[in-house]
């Protein structure tokens, strides 16, 4: 029971007493007039959401960290009668979500919309909704509330940077032959013709052959000399730190900004996910066959793969990593490093300054692969481990490696080819 309804109540009684102790029809007629108040106000608050249909519209229910969403809400009034007010109440889970509004006098048969603007923060899937619709009486003794469920979800990826040049091992496979696979993409080894199946692109006729056999023939492809590169992302929990994240303010004009800084919370493992976003973006288009592989509350493995396609799956994968692993980088490594193409590059994205690392390194040169390692230093985010050990049996291994700052710009890091101690010779 509202206030304003605990108070006519009140007075309704005082009314009825009054009158019934007086004889006065004065109060009576007092007692009327409240009792038509409450049922009045009751049946116009019944009235208030009949027949008002809400609906959330996005342009892309996909987006980027540090990016701005923007979504359409339209209220619509099917009944003939005017709304005098509804509130519009978003209740996403999407961090700094300004869906919730106020709209005044609809008339019958008539609808409102509007745009809300959210700067993208926190990656992850977030559902649009519910959205609760609230309104009532004049005089609020009877509020309601209508919910509608959710019916789409926005999923929101890591923030990539431009990555200009990173150790690019060319990771030739034994003997620097093609890799004996045939792939349905169009690559510089032609392995050889077949006749024309349904679906065949046309620029993969050979009309040479083509001419001499009076049928079409289509050229067959063989993957590149070039062995896959994989991503391991650290995820476990003891490992990573985080800090006090501050809370940012968005003013819907920022949109019009030509330039707008965003700055990654402070966590070691935000910052694993935008490097290991990077870098997959950077690989892919050099043409390289990218995997992906983390634990974080569950095991994600994405095979190696190339094209635009490929970036899409690394990145909703990155978009759902949580710091909630029990798997160690070495256990991580160790399980899957059997399973990797000799020559193949192996980045390891890590915050750990435990020995486990360079030990993982040393391992994956023995397999004979190529292990380049970012380090992310977690005495700046507040560990109290440092990586001066780790740093120097790195160097002694000749593993090529990079450290990785809090508030570090990771851009030039990444790009700066004077970050990177190489790999000597002797363990090519």
């Amino acid at each position: 029971m509202t206030y304003a309804l605990r108070v006519v109540l009140i007075l309704l009684a005082l009314s009825l007493l009054a009158g019934a102790i007086t004889g006065s029809t004065l109060y009576y007629r007092l007692a009327y007039l409240w009792a038509f108040l409450v049922i009045s106000s009751w049946l116009m608050s019944v009235m208030s959401l009949r027949g008002i249909k809400v609906q959330r519209m996005a342009r892309t229910l996909r987006s980027q960290v540090g990016l701005v969403f923007e979504e359409r809400y339209e209220i619509y009034n099917n009944g003939r009668f005017p709304r005098l007010w509804i509130e519009v109440r978003d209740e996403s889970s999407l961090p700094g979500s300004h869906g919730s509004h106020v709209i005044t006098m609809i008339g019958g048969h008539e609808g409102h919309s509007y745009l809300a603007r959210t700067r993208l923060t926190v990656r992850g899937v977030f559902p649009l909704g519910p959205t609760v619709l609230a309104s009532g009486d004049l005089f609020g003794m009877f509020p309601i509330t209508r919910p509608f469920t959710s019916q789409n979800s926005l999923l929101v990826y890591p923030m990539m940077v431009d990555v200009y040049s990173f150790p690019n091992p060319p990771g030739l496979l034994p003997g620097g032959e093609s890799l004996r696979r045939r792939t349905p993409q169009i690559t510089s080894n032609a392995a050889g013709v077949r006749e024309y199946e349904p679906g065949d692109p046309l620029n993969r006729i050979h009309w040479i052959s083509t001419a001499r056999r009076d049928r079409i023939i289509v050229k067959e492809f063989e993957l590149d000399p070039l062995a896959d590169v994989w991503l391991f992302v650290d995820a476990e929990r003891s490992v990573n730190v985080a800090g006090d994240q501050e809370e940012i303010v968005f003013d819907p004009q920022e949109i019009w900004r030509k330039r707008f800084e965003f700055h990654l919370p402070p966590a070691t493992v935000e910052y694993g996910v935008t490097i290991a976003a990077s870098l997959a973006r950077y690989y892919l288009e050099h043409r390289r066959a990218v995997g992906l592989v983390s634990a974080g509350a569950s095991l994600r493995i994405i095979p190696a793969d190339r094209g635009g396609r490929q970036l899409g799956k690394i990145l909703e994968s990155l978009a759902l990593i949580r710091a909630e692993g029990q798997v160690s980088v070495q256990g991580l490594v160790e399980a899957q490093a059997r399973h990797l193409p000799r020559g193949s590059t192996v980045v390891i994205i890590t915050p750990s300054a435990f020995d486990e690392v360079y030990q993982t390194a040393d391992l994956l040169l023995r397999r004979g692969l190529r292990p380049v390692v970012v380090l992310i230093n977690g005495s700046s985010f507040g560990s109290h481990l440092s990586d001066d050990r780790l740093v120097d049996s790195l160097r002694v291994l000749g593993i090529p490696y990079c450290m990785v700052e809090k508030d570090a710009d990771l851009s030039t890091v990444l790009s700066t080819a004077t970050s990177f101690q190489l790999v000597s010779p002797s363990h090519s």
